[in-house]
């Protein structure tokens, strides 16, 4: 495999979830199944909502939940006891980016499932308020919170959950006695951008008075920095380093540091920022020749406020903390709401029907702006299968996964909020890859998808969406 592919397949194999820079959204409707019976929590769920006969209405909502069906589940918290409405009331508050909400919401209850001993619910609980903590930018509570979720509910965590709370295990630790990092007030502005050679987002950055490109890697739950980018600056690099799998696909030592000043765009200036430090040679792609100096992931992507990214590669940003207060703050309330489920960014979408076959329900995607791949799900293809008759199918390889029979669909016509367009040439796999993260969504849409639209906007500020295709 490829130095590149491997780094992909890497980003998936965390769980394709978290802090997401500039993508997402969705309103929601449960799925139907078609590979067999319903499975446990937990496991790759294809749910068929009102049909789970058999289930209690809370394994029902947490099968909603791993399938990301928001609306369902707060539709029906009126009908479970008091400690799991509330539970579920925090997750769904973890999940609209309402952090310091979930953070009141389950706090109460964690002590009230351990006595218990009941251990599902906790992990549920854990999963969510770790990464509530780890978001606010709070350190100290974030190593605190995933250090007991690893202790206390670790061996009921299936492997993909597993992935996913590598880095903040390893890495908070390093990190959770650093100072808050803040930003100062800024006034919109535009930045030109740059293609770097594995098809990503370079954005110009200074680390102090040293000009750098970074990386924006909207699934990132840390901002990272190359070795010898830290060097030059004169940053204070930790001894202690951890050992992570996940960033590369291969084992790494990170070590880190704090910058005290980095400003992105020469504009939106950063104090005290906690960035992990790589080994140059460690995030150097050779096929392509490029050498990644730093990754600005959802801690400075979240501070952003509203992102539009154009396809004449410029980006315009609207900080959340403004200079002038009274400015209008061109807030976003157009397209869709989109959520965060840890590093997995997801969208709600529909597909846009006809007279002999309406369909007008919306589905949830997962949208990667930091990985090159659209590809659709086997729940899309299980709901389409009529649309690939005449098709022959072919293996076609996700980064990170074994080859898998797929149809090619020449044209997948598609609905986000009130705006319709059309995706072309894109593979729709016919089996489910094994992966909850992946497999309980209808499609992956990566920068290749994204690039053919005229902008793109994702305003962290209302939690709204948009699209604009091209005229």
């Amino acid at each position: 495999m490829s130095a590149v592919r491997e780094a992909i397949a890497s980003k998936q194999r965390r769980g394709v979830r978290f802090a997401a820079y500039t993508c997402a959204l969705f309103v929601l409707i449960a799925m139907p199944a078609s590979h067999g019976q319903e499975p446990a929590p937990g496991q790759n769920a294809q749910v068929r909502t009102g049909t789970s006969s058999g289930l209690s209405l809370d394994v029902r909502i947490q099968n909603l939940l791993a399938a990301h069906q928001y609306a369902q589940i707060a539709a029906q918290l009126g009908q479970l006891p008091a400690d799991q409405a509330q539970l579920y009331r925090g997750i769904l508050a973890n999940r609209s980016n309402n952090l310091k909400g979930s953070i009141e919401t389950l706090e109460p209850l964690a002590e009230k499932f351990a006595a218990a001993g009941d251990l599902t619910h906790e992990k549920l609980l854990r999963v969510a308020l770790s990464e509530d903590y780890l978001r606010l930018g709070d350190y100290s509570k974030a190593a605190a919170a995933y250090a007991t979720l690893e202790t206390r509910v670790g061996s009921v965590l299936s492997e993909d959950e597993q992935d996913a709370i590598e880095l903040p295990v390893r890495l908070l630790p390093l990190a959770k006695d650093n100072p808050p990092m803040t930003i100062e007030p800024c006034n919109g502005f535009s930045m030109q951008v740059d293609r770097d050679p594995l098809g990503l987002t370079d954005v110009p950055v200074f680390v102090d008075s040293l000009p750098r490109s970074w990386m924006l890697d909207p699934t990132a739950p840390f901002n990272l920095i190359d070795r010898n980018s830290a060097r030059l600056v004169g940053l204070k690099i930790s001894e202690d380093f951890a050992t992570i799998h996940t960033l590369t696909g291969k084992p790494i030592q990170v070590h880190m540091t704090v910058i005290p000043r980095i400003t992105i765009g020469g504009r939106l200036t950063f104090r005290n920022m906690t960035a992990f430090v790589f080994d140059d040679a460690d995030y150097y792609f050779p096929i392509n020749k490029y050498q990644v100096e730093g990754v600005i992931g959802y801690p400075a992507l979240s501070a952003l406020g509203a992102v539009s990214i154009t396809d004449a590669s410029t980006i315009k940003v609207l900080p959340s903390k403004r200079v002038d207060p009274n400015e209008d703050p061109e807030l976003l309330n157009a397209g869709s709401p989109f959520y965060l489920d840890g590093d997995q960014v997801i969208v709600a979408m529909g597909r846009v029907g006809d007279a002999a076959n309406p369909d007008t329900d919306d589905r949830m995607y997962a949208v990667d702006a930091g990985g090159q791949q659209t590809y659709l799900t086997a729940r899309y293809f299980d709901e389409h299968a009529s649309d690939f008759n005449t098709l022959q199918v072919a293996d076609y390889t996700v980064p990170g996964e074994k080859p898998q029979p797929a149809y090619v669909a020449e044209n997948v016509p598609l609905r986000l909020g009130k705006t319709s367009f059309t995706l072309h040439f894109v593979h729709v796999l016919t089996e489910p890859l094994g992966r909850a993260a992946l497999d309980d969504v209808y499609g992956i849409l990566g920068v290749d998808a994204l690039s053919q639209f005229q902008s793109y906007t994702f305003d962290y500020r209302t939690m709204r969406f948009q699209l604009v295709p091209e005229p």
